[in-house]
């Protein structure tokens, strides 16, 4: 897809066409209903896609979707806020298109300039300027502190989104939100009376993008807007609700969780507005792109390896345990943790658990960054464990990759967790997931039988609190000479390989 009136070459689709993404296309189908194309063009709206800008489990699903949708021939385009981190990235080749789109945020008159750089995949990659919102060290803040203008830079990207749409050529069947940042599309476009399908996608229903209500001002929307048919919930700007209500599809990120969410217990308050809408919302579960999560061929770890030839795991272990400064040849097995420190991914639940865990020769492994009370509370303990544990502040994808292939067990303790793209990593490099059961856990993978070794994980029950974990983290050890046996059979799923052709 192009703009008007600057005239821009569209990438080749990379890849032959295996079999569609059937669910996705077919969300797309009533989004754009009752006109629907084989070839349709797409235009996603989000904050994030690796490798270009990531902060979770978001910028990965976008960088498979985006490429699965075009290798099916679709043309799909991304569309990214301009960050700093994208800007100073000298591997993109980023060229201005030389198209200006104006945007009205409140009683301010914006310019957008467009750029656009293609992803390593090869899929097109429009990125919005305004260096007054994105140029900055952080996606959605800093120091552990969200943006104060965090309502004013995403009205202004979702304006900017709908602006571009207007100008390509040809223009989008449908465009495709995600999470609250671009939940706004769907309402600007509603309210325009504009000829696009709009499908929203919340891949996790807890961050809603709720602000004051004297915000509404910055949407520039008609004031009935501002309702409980709108975008007000509780008096507030909730941008979240706002797409849920006026895009044409909703999707979720599993169809557990498109369940779950319509309860009081998972709905986060929006459970009824959910329930109002169910007849547009569907849970499609994630897929992997094991063309780059693929122990066989992944060249960020030391040594590859397969289901059939697990020699070159044991040497990704040694290697690790090395890299991070561990004392080598434990008894039992490398804990690992890859995860934002936040409490919905349980992390309250492991904190009380590392004396007794540490107690044992096993080693520990964490990576991650987030709620500062817990950054604090691991660094405590890795000085008080050298040796057996080690915590890495922030995000290293290389080093994820090492740590699925190098650990033998993987907490993933969530309280909910709307897909688990943790898991399918997991799984797919031999490494254990220890969970709780939740969300799309659920479709991912299954709880271990010690009758049999066809089995992908040690579950905890959900209302399990750290009690239960401390009694799961004692099967692997017990266990420990069928961890062999049964990575053997982890890499496939309780429902086939998680994974965008299989769906």
């Amino acid at each position: 897809m192009g703009l008007k009136p600057a005239t821009q070459e569209r990438f080749r689709n990379p890849g032959e066409n295996p079999v569609p993404c059937v669910a996705v296309i077919f969300c797309y189908r009533r989004a754009k209903r009752p006109c629907y194309k084989a070839g349709m063009k797409i235009l996603m709206a989000s904050t994030e896609m690796a490798p270009l800008a990531r902060t979770g489990g978001l910028g990965d699903v976008i960088e498979a979707l985006s490429l699965e949708l075009q290798r099916r021939g679709h043309e799909v385009s991304v569309v990214l806020p301009l960050y700093r981190s994208i800007r100073e990235n000298t591997a993109l080749k980023i060229k201005s298109t030389g198209v200006e789109v104006t945007v009205n945020v409140g009683s301010k008159r914006l310019d957008a300039e467009i750029f656009e750089c293609a992803a390593p995949d090869g899929v097109q990659v429009f990125l919005v300027r305004r260096d007054e919102y994105f140029d900055r060290t952080g996606i959605y803040g800093s120091d552990g502190r969200s943006y104060d203008d965090n309502a004013e830079r995403f009205v202004y990207f979702s304006r900017a989104v709908v602006e571009l749409a207007r100008h390509m050529d040809p223009a989008p069947d449908v465009l495709h939100a995600h999470d609250w940042q671009s939940a706004l599309v769907p309402a600007f476009v509603k309210e325009r009376g504009l000829p696009f399908g709009t499908v929203l996608t919340i891949h996790n229903l807890a961050y809603q993008g709720s602000f004051w209500g004297v915000d509404f001002g910055l949407t520039n929307l008609p004031g009935h807007y501002f309702s409980e048919n709108g975008v007000e919930f509780h008096g507030r700007l909730n941008f979240l609700k706002g797409g849920i209500v006026f895009a044409d599809t909703v999707t979720t990120v599993s169809e557990r969780y498109s369940r779950d969410i319509q309860t009081p217990e998972a709905g986060c308050g929006l459970d009824g507005v959910l329930r109002a809408n169910a007849g547009k919302l569907v849970g499609i579960l994630n897929g992997a792109d094991y063309s780059i999560w693929n122990p066989a061929t992944d060249k960020s770890i030391p040594a590859q390896y397969s289901p059939t030839g697990l020699e070159g795991k044991a040497c990704c272990r040694k290697a690790l345990l090395e890299e991070l400064g561990l004392a080598p040849d434990p008894r039992g097995p490398v804990f690992s943790m890859i995860s934002r420190l936040a409490q919905q991914k349980g992390i309250d639940l492991l904190i009380p658990l590392l004396d007794r865990l540490l107690s044992d020769d096993v080693r520990l492994i964490m990576l991650g960054e987030g709620e500062e009370t817990f950054e604090r509370e691991l660094m405590v303990a890795a000085r008080k464990y050298p040796g057996k544990f080690v915590f890495q502040k922030g995000f290293d994808d290389a080093l994820a990759h090492r740590i699925d292939a190098g650990a033998d067990v993987m907490f993933i303790p969530s309280h909910f967790e709307p897909c688990g793209m943790t898991a399918m990593y997991t799984l797919k490099y031999g490494t254990l997931p220890v969970a709780r059961i939740t969300g799309g856990l659920h479709q991912i993978i299954q709880d271990y039988d010690p009758t049999q070794i066809k089995s992908s994980r040690i579950t905890i029950r959900p209302k399990a609190q750290a009690t239960a974990l401390s009694s799961t983290t004692k099967r692997p050890k017990r266990s420990g000479t069928r961890l062999d046996a049964r990575r053997k059979s982890s890499p496939t799923a309780k429902h086939g390989k998680p994974s965008w052709h299989a769906q």
